[in-house]
């Protein structure tokens, strides 16, 4: 039985509570918030993010991060933008296991993974990175579901997988963390342009089109970054673009859907909270500049949500581009 302490009591962090519960672990959940720690206290459920599952008596709640003191595994459940400061926050904690990152994003001002966000404000530590195609809905009810465990460190990633298998979830590991990560930070991107079709009423032909250039988008940056280019054709690249782009579940192809049905940015990001891909958009449009790599849907997706281009006519601009081949080789290193 390990100690496990998940920092973050949003849908995946109790998601993945509920996983570490069922293989046997000695489970901590961690919020900041009263009012989210009062509600798992009183009704052991999540009635907005998790309707009907319950959270089981033993896993303990609450909003004393000092939880993670002598934990085998952090897991940082947070949303992306809130990584870092949740890393600063266990700095004086001595031992707190292998830290794990199961957010995903890339931070906008440093261009740093999430992974080296960690390492930045908590030097010296091993950090696992653990993603693929998830959703919290599913994991929380036992749907099977395959994940990988990503480090530098083989024992770290090892130790991550032996917490989480069981019969509804089994882990894959590996050591190309950037990749792992940037499959999973800007397959939300692509998500968004998903919700795009189905919000201008667009078919399967155009579906498929977009989930096979726009992985060519994400492969041909990664490489570039530094990533393995055949992890993106693993779980964490095309698996996690697939089911991010298809699902019901998805709020990044939600707030695509309702923004290609005529509802403002805004409107949509009120209507849907928060949208990882809405800002892994700006990451990624500074990213092609800095790299001066090509990823046009990315580029029309930014032009869309930050320069009010109508999303029409950013369809348009991505079908009338100037004709080329289908495989060009010449971005990879």
């Amino acid at each position: 039985m390990a100690k496990v302490a998940i920092l973050g009591a949003g849908g995946w962090g109790l998601a993945l509570s509920l996983a570490a519960h069922r293989s046997g672990n000695q489970v901590f959940v961690w919020s900041p918030f009263d009012a989210e720690i009062n509600e798992l206290k009183e009704q052991r459920e999540s009635r907005r993010l998790l309707p009907g599952v319950k959270i089981p008596q033993d896993i303990t709640v609450t909003t004393d991060i000092n939880v993670a003191d002598g934990a085998d595994v952090t897991i940082i459940a947070t949303p992306s933008l809130a990584v870092r400061e949740t890393a600063a926050r266990i700095k004086k904690i001595a031992d707190c296991g292998v830290i794990v990152s199961v957010a995903k994003g890339i931070e906008y001002d440093t261009l740093m993974r999430l992974s080296q966000v960690i390492e930045n404000e908590l030097p010296g530590r091993d950090v696992v990175v653990l993603s693929g195609p998830s959703h919290a809905e599913e994991v929380a009810r036992g749907i099977e579901t395959s994940l990988v465990s990503s480090s530098k460190s083989r024992c770290a990633c090892e130790l991550v997988q032996e917490v989480f298998a069981d019969s509804k979830l089994r882990v894959y590991t590996n050591d190309d963390t950037a990749g792992a990560e940037l499959g999973g930070a800007l397959k939300n991107v692509i998500a968004i342009a998903s919700g795009f079709c189905d919000g201008m009423g667009l078919g399967d032909n155009t579906r498929a089109a977009l989930i096979t250039r726009g992985l060519t988008e994400i492969a041909r940056l990664g490489v570039y970054m530094g990533a393995k280019e055949n992890t993106f054709a693993g779980l964490t690249g095309v698996g996690d673009l697939i089911v991010t782009c298809m699902s019901e579940h998805s709020r990044n192809r939600r707030f695509g859907r309702l923004v290609g049905s005529g509802v403002s940015v805004e409107d949509a990001l009120k209507q849907v909270g928060t949208v990882e891909g809405y800002y892994a958009a700006k990451t990624a449009h500074k990213l092609c500049a800095v790299y001066g790599v090509n990823m046009p849907i990315i580029e029309q997706c930014y032009n869309v949500m930050y320069k009010d281009v109508d999303v029409k006519e950013a369809l348009k601009t991505l079908m009338t581009r100037p004709q080329c081949a289908e495989t060009d080789a010449s971005w990879i290193k």
